[in-house]
């Protein structure tokens, strides 16, 4: 592992990290109350979308994180500036980190389309203008695509790529991507040669801000809310209609997978088989997701023998910086831990060229 260049492909700058400036300097003044911002409540300091308090800026209350256990703690902003945190990127052996921001803007009460994609467009520009550009070789935000519409998402990622974004990420658990107007999106980052991103983060009644036992069932369960997303890709056609389309189940795992394209390929012979004028698809499932569909992942206890299933080419690990339950700055000690019966390869693939190629980095 020492001779090559590790590459983590899901690590987090959330929002209590976010810069507490990042939006209000980015829209019109007469947005500013509708756009996260921060307020001053007693000794905290909270986002607030119009009259709704959204969050924390600053550290999370009883949340210990890979930085607190490290003693950097009360470096808060740490995951947002640049140039620290390419510092903790060294320290822990890794070449290059991909970026998941703070992905939940509609759930902050920004309903009006309009606002939404200020917003969107707001962080897109910081993450490329201030985050990307200190290493854009190594260290990647990724900006929003708008759920708003079909014909808002395919402007806004034209303009993702101008601007030299590597990839993006789409909420379907916003949109309903059961609906073909959705072609347009998949024509245009497939044409653009840009992955898209679905991150883990709802489909569950769980409710993990009531800060009580539903954080653990919420944690338990969310990477296995992205079965119907990945159903949907590949059964609607989607992934088939656009074969230069990649798609990325960020921090699904790698556990339910084998299982779910085993079922997916055994309903394809059941349901599709005999009925394709009713169906989307004239490949297997399994054919789809080798050729088109990625998973991370970070501490997979049966890695090494649950990748096999599937082959290593789909899989790409992550260091999960710098959330509780990150690998940082022991990673390649886990990666040895968890992937060491793979082979190198294998383990080479999972680490490093599946991301480095998925995102054409050096």
């Amino acid at each position: 592992m020492d001779s090559y260049r590790i590459y983590s492909c899901d690590d987090h700058l959330d929002m209590n990290a976010v810069p507490p400036t990042l939006w209000t300097d980015r829209v019109e003044a007469k947005y500013e109350e509708e756009v996260p911002h921060v307020v001053e409540h007693g000794e905290l300091k909270l986002w607030q979308v119009r009259d709704r308090i959204t969050g924390v800026s600053g550290p999370y209350p009883e949340i210990e994180t890979a930085l607190d256990r490290e003693g950097l703690g009360d470096d808060v902003f740490r995951p947002s500036d640049p140039v620290r945190r390419m510092q903790d990127m060294e320290q822990d052996g890794i070449w290059s980190s991909m970026v998941y921001g703070p992905t939940s803007l509609f759930s902050y009460g920004i309903e009006d389309p309009t606002i939404q994609l200020i917003a969107i467009r707001a962080w897109n520009d910081w993450a490329a203008e201030v985050f990307n550009v200190y290493m854009p070789e190594r260290l990647n935000a990724f900006p929003e695509i708008p759920p708003t519409s079909p014909e808002d998402a395919v402007a806004e990622l034209q303009r993702l790529a101008k601007m030299g974004h590597r990839g993006a990420c789409f909420s379907g658990f916003e949109a309903d991507i059961r609906d073909s107007a959705w072609d347009l999106l998949w024509a245009a980052a497939a044409e653009a040669k840009m992955p898209i991103s679905f991150h883990i983060g709802g489909g569950t009644r769980f409710d993990p801000r009531q800060r009580d036992w539903q954080i653990a069932g919420f944690a338990a369960v969310a990477p296995m809310q992205m079965d119907e997303i990945l159903a949907t890709m590949i059964f609607s056609g989607a992934l088939e209609r656009h074969p230069d389309l990649k798609i990325v189940l960020a921090e699904s795992g790698i556990g339910w997978l084998p299982y779910l394209v085993a079922r997916m390929d055994a309903t394809f012979e059941k349901h599709v088989v005999p009925h394709p004028e009713r169906n989307k698809i004239t490949m297997r499932p399994s054919e789809l997701f080798r050729r088109q569909v990625f998973a991370t992942f970070e501490e997979e206890p049966l890695g090494s023998d649950l990748i096999p299933l599937l082959g290593p080419d789909n899989f790409m690990w992550a260091c999960d910086y710098p959330h509780p339950d990150s690998t940082w700055p022991n990673s390649r000690a886990a990666i040895d831990h968890a992937l060491g019966k793979l082979g190198v390869d294998a383990v080479r693939k999972v680490t490093s060229d599946n991301c480095r190629t998925l995102y054409n980095l050096p």
